[in-house]
């Protein structure tokens, strides 16, 4: 078996591909990086433990390469993988294997596409292009290399730090830019190497190495899946923990339960999703029913962990509830709507909008709801009002005074700059507006109990038939729908 496997590349300039075999028993094995003084020695001496074929081609290979870097240069093998490359100029050109094949030209041979289970590497291959090709739609492609090149023009500008401010967006959003465009490339790459090894390993007749290229490509099929739905989360604000506030609409009682369940929905969406959630406000409704329940006329939670606003801004708008009322003693059908508004938290100091002392509003009140040594007894509760803006927020679930503060300007400072950016880019005017009209005709998913059930994206049209499922915080489908059929809407549009 051999030590080393090797090809001749053309692509991204690179002069010769060493991949040390992970299987091979050799005293080569367990190469991984090696001192110059050992690579040298290998390129001195040629090499030994290899098959006939690969020996000799190997030799023939390692001193071209010899011949081409001179005796002066010296190099390493990457840490991380079991590669050499020696980049030349082109080093952006499109990547490729040996043979000129790129992720475009499996596109375009239209291999089949069989499921996981089938031991088809071209089929595995075409799978992955698949999703590299829909990867690169949702980030806007053209237009990400394009802002990146601009991006890197304002880097260059030698007083680009005269405004430290403006400065650090430039370099934030090149850095995340490049960050993007980097892990396409390396993915990209990934697969027309595992190609190569695949042609490789044919060539040499060695079924070890064959079977576990495949077994590398299907594994990148399966987490391609995973870098689809990244792909989707492609805004500025969507890596941002959030508020989520859902406040209750026409309909008395009903609505305020309703308003509760909805609240209690995204609780445990967020444990679902191993987020962190915090309670920041609850405004208790009327008491009614033969228990004792608690609802809400509005409450307001905070989701920290990554990309809780990419996905949460989905449930953006007014949930319409359809079921027999519990509070009806005729037990008639009633219909409740409860809103929700989704405030993303920057995490760009920067960024946040300037609030002065003078424009605040604050009072003080004691604090209700069930038991406590706080409550009920001390004026802890904390009501902020923004005068400029009229934006109010309240917060009585802390132990101290200071504390509900602290967490009320908090929610304060989240809306004063969520309305900032919507006045100058008017991109998160959508996130809010859902609290204007909590009636008919401004629903955006129906949640029907009786006669039937079932819960509907009256957007997407995704539905299922288990409300239940639905209301204990599964809703991945109706979030990922949605991401999805806005994309393909906005590359409509334009």
């Amino acid at each position: 078996m051999s030590s080393f496997l090797f090809r001749k590349r053309a692509s991204f300039g690179c002069r010769v591909v060493l991949y040390p075999n992970p299987k091979s028993k050799t005293q080569f094995g367990d190469l991984i990086k090696p001192p110059n003084s050992e690579i040298r020695r290998i390129l001195d001496h040629g090499s030994s433990s290899f098959s006939p074929k690969t020996s000799r081609t190997l030799s023939r290979s390692l001193q071209n390469l010899k011949n081409s870097i001179g005796s002066g240069e010296s190099f390493g093998l990457p840490s991380t993988c079991g590669l050499v490359r020696f980049y030349g100029t082109q080093a952006a050109q499109e990547p490729s294997t040996s043979d000129g094949l790129t992720v475009d030209r499996i596109l375009n041979s239209e291999w089949s596409i069989h499921t996981e289970d089938e031991s088809d590497w071209k089929s595995h291959a075409a799978a992955i292009a698949q999703s590299i090709h829909l990867i690169k739609k949702r980030l806007q492609w053209k237009k990400l290399m394009v802002r990146l090149d601009m991006l890197s023009v304002e880097l260059n500008k030698p007083n680009l730090w005269d405004d430290p401010v403006h400065a650090g967006k430039i370099s934030r959003e090149h850095g995340s830019l490049m960050g993007k465009m980097k892990e396409v490339k390396a993915f990209e790459q990934e697969l027309l190497e595992h190609v190569d090894m695949i042609k490789l390993a044919r060539e040499e007749n060695d079924a070890e190495l064959e079977s576990e290229s495949m077994k590398a490509l299907l594994e990148m099929r399966r987490t391609s899946k995973e870098k689809e739905t990244q792909a989707l989360l492609a805004g500025e604000q969507d890596p941002c923990s959030c508020y989520i506030e859902v406040q209750s609409g026409a309909g008395g009682t009903e609505s305020n339960d309703w308003a509760a369940m909805v609240m209690q929905m995204y609780k445990m969406w967020a444990q679902r999703c191993g987020y962190k959630m915090t309670v920041v406000e609850e405004m208790p409704g009327e008491i009614a029913g033969i228990k004792i329940i608690l609802i809400f006329q509005r409450a307001t939670i905070k989701v920290d962990g990554e990309y809780a606003f990419g996905y949460a801004k989905a449930e953006v708008g007014v949930h319409r509830l359809v079921r027999i009322s519990p509070f009806d003693s005729n037990k008639r059908r009633h219909t409740s709507f409860a809103a929700v508004a989704v405030t993303p938290i920057l995490g760009d100091v920067s960024a946040h909008v300037q609030i002065n002392e003078s424009d605040l509003r604050i009072e003080r009140f004691r604090s209700g709801g069930s038991g406590g040594q706080h409550a009920n007894t001390t004026d802890s509760a904390v009501r902020i009002v923004h005068i400029p803006t009229g934006i109010t927020a309240t917060c009585q679930n802390e132990r101290s005074q200071h504390q509900n503060k602290a967490s009320a300007m908090a929610v304060i400072q989240a809306r004063v700059d969520q309305l900032e950016m919507a006045r100058q880019t008017q991109k998160n005017a959508q996130y809010s507006q859902s609290l204007t009209d909590i009636t008919w005709g401004s629903q955006i998913r129906s949640y029907v109990l009786q006669p039937y059930r079932m819960v509907k994206d009256l957007r997407t049209n995704y539905e299922v038939s288990d409300p239940d499922s639905v209301l204990e915080g599964d809703l991945d489908g109706f979030i990922l729908s949605y991401l999805s059929a806005s994309l393909d809407k906005d590359e409509d549009d334009r």
